[in-house]
């Protein structure tokens, strides 16, 4: 990771559960509004949800027919899933409105999420946002890491499609693969936790193109629309320490594990913020407690093959990426460098699988490229290329 160590901040759909609140706290209190510039962009979550011209003229015109004949409820569930019809795409590139991610058809699973929310309140379908308990995901951009997990949202019927035939019970739309969602458990949520996290995402995203001002604007927003949601206090920690402040960062990050005590994201940054405060003692303290939780961090493997890598020991940088891969086989840049290993090895047909693995994974566009472009070189060639054409 690394510019500040561990920076580990959650964005797209993590939510840290706690089970006994800690005493409220104003939101205000952890805001330092002198220490930045306003932001360039408005920020305001007040049309995440609203839905445009085009979405009512989608739902009145382009398919009305469909939701007459198959109820307002399936009808909108057969127009998200087919292929035909809206034809979604998956895009973690940028958190979207609803309005957005329409005319774009593509978002994060947050924004499909706010998406199919305002989709189905225009057509008055009862509506309930809800977090699934999944393993955390990690990905990294730059020197930020994130942990991500995963919404749904479960439309109801309408009160007059009540005695008809079709819609007989709550339907859950889900952006996951089918086999991800076998047993999978929810708990739901505020729409005020929905709005925090949107904030918190275009805080993340902010930050990973070094727009300061403009994270601290939403990491705040977040807060405001939700003043117990862990996420956002990483998140505006997280800013806090890239902008040179920490001791704000750490009574932030403080705060987040008054709220939940095991909070691993919140742990590693602490460590950082006690380290830039010169106190080592504290640090080695957390620290300690951290790695009873969590032995091996994100990306700790990784990293051990991108060393091995370097001092061309490519046994070893196949083994460690492999270890990666087997904890989190859906990471893109983990079947990327595990391909390169191979291909290095001489293990042609693994390198080829491996790449052709990544594009699978892949959640964004520009990687999506990157990785069919090296697949495409790959097959060009049946032995290893030069020292330098990893």
């Amino acid at each position: 990771m690394r510019t500040l160590s561990i920076l580990a901040l959650a964005v797209t759909c993590l939510l840290s559960a706690c089970a006994h609140a800690p005493p409220e706290q104003p939101v205000d209190k952890f805001l330092v509004q002198g220490l930045f510039k306003l932001p360039a962009e408005r920020v305001s979550t007040d049309q995440v949800l609203a839905v445009d011209a085009a979405m009512r003229r989608y739902l009145e015109v382009d398919i009305a027919e469909q939701l007459r004949n198959k109820g307002k409820q399936f009808g909108l569930i057969e127009a998200l899933y087919s292929r035909s019809q809206l034809k979604l795409e998956y895009d973690s590139e940028r958190t979207k409105t609803a309005a957005e991610a329409f005319k774009t058809r593509s978002g994060n699973c947050l924004s499909l999420v706010i998406m199919t929310a305002a989709l189905a309140r225009h057509l008055q379908l009862s509506v309930v946002f809800q977090s699934a308990y999944l393993d955390e995901t990690w990905s990294r951009n730059g020197n930020l890491m994130f942990a991500s997990g995963h919404v749904n949202v479960t439309l109801g019927r309408r009160t007059i499609d009540s005695g008809r035939d079709y819609g007989l019970s709550p339907m859950t739309v889900d952006f996951l693969p089918a086999r991800e969602l076998v047993r999978l458990r929810t708990r739901e949520i505020r729409e005020a936790t929905v709005l925090a996290m949107y904030a918190n995402n275009r805080a993340a995203e902010a930050m990973v193109q070094d727009r300061i001002d403009d994270a601290y604007a939403w990491a705040a927003e977040a807060l405001h629309q939700d003043p117990d949601y862990v996420s956002g206090y990483n998140t505006l920690g997280v800013v806090y320490l890239r902008h040179g402040n920490p001791a704000q960062a750490v009574a932030v990050f403080e705060r987040a594990l008054a709220i939940d005590p095991e909070n691993r994201q919140a742990m590693a940054n602490l460590v950082q913020g006690y380290e830039l405060q010169g106190r080592a003692e504290k640090a080695e303290t957390v620290r300690a407690l951290l790695a009873t939780i969590e032995p091996f961090p994100p990306f700790h493997f990784f990293n051990l093959g991108l060393a091995a890598m370097r001092r061309d020991d490519w046994p070893a940088a196949r083994d460690y990426f492999s270890r990666e891969v087997e904890h989190a086989d859906y990471d893109d840049e983990f079947h990327y460098w595990l391909g390169l290993a191979e291909w290095r090895l001489g293990h042609f047909a693994q390198a080829v699988h491996q790449l052709q693995l990544a594009i699978d994974n892949s959640t964004r566009r520009e990687q999506h490229a990157l990785y069919s472009a090296k697949l495409r070189w790959l097959e060009s060639r049946q032995r290893p290329g030069s020292a330098g054409d990893g």
